[in-house]
């Protein structure tokens, strides 16, 4: 994940695109590189930055994804999808076809798998409009990892031949899914090392 610039550093023009509802990709097109955002439904959307244990399921869960990953594939963290001219989404970690790793933010097209982590800030988006907008554009497979439940949650969603997303499993185990190849997830070391952190992490700063 990206330092995010504080709101400080950022000129007037800058914070006036934080005013609006109307933006388009051609808006945010000369943002700082070091500014976190998302442009959601017309609005620059800053989001804070993340707990290291969040980040950590990120690095996990990429890691996971790489183990069988074909050499046409590339993994990326924290990488833009262009949705439309007024969506402008970055989830925690994305899959791409190496022919769409050329541009950034890349197209929907060339994204087979997101995966999305809930933070506070996030579980609203997370698991309804981005849910819905993904879906939209085609994207095959969904998935959502929640570190804030009781126990590390994972939900996988692929998309139907409707054009809607079928939830397929939720699960806090160890699993293993077949899309979009193997790829064992180890939930159960995830919930421990992220509650061996909440024990013994120093909340000063």
């Amino acid at each position: 994940m990206t330092a995010s610039l504080p709101l400080a550093e950022l000129d007037r023009d800058e914070l006036d695109l934080l005013r609006r509802d109307d933006l388009t990709v051609d808006d945010i097109v000369n943002l700082p590189e070091d500014l976190h955002y998302e442009l959601i439904d017309g609005r620059l959307v800053l989001t804070p930055l993340a707990l290291p244990t969040h980040q950590l399921i990120g690095i996990q869960t990429a890691i996971a994804i790489g183990e069988h990953c074909p050499d046409e594939f590339i993994i990326n963290v924290e990488q833009a999808i262009l949705i439309d001219r007024r969506n402008e989404l970055r989830p925690e970690v994305v899959l791409i076809h190496e022919e769409g790793a050329g541009c950034s933010p890349v197209l929907p097209r060339d994204v087979p798998l997101v995966v999305e982590i809930i933070s506070k800030s996030s579980q609203r988006n997370d698991r309804d409009l981005k849910l819905k907008k993904y879906a939209n554009v085609g994207i095959p497979s969904y998935w959502i990892i929640d570190p804030l439940a009781e126990r590390v949650t994972f939900t996988q969603f692929c998309l139907g031949p409707d054009g809607v997303y079928q939830a397929l499993l939720q699960t806090d185990e160890i699993i293993t899914v077949d899309r979009p190849w193997e790829i064992t997830l180890d939930l159960p070391a995830w919930t421990r090392k992220r509650d061996r952190i909440r024990r013994v992490a120093r909340r000063d700063r």
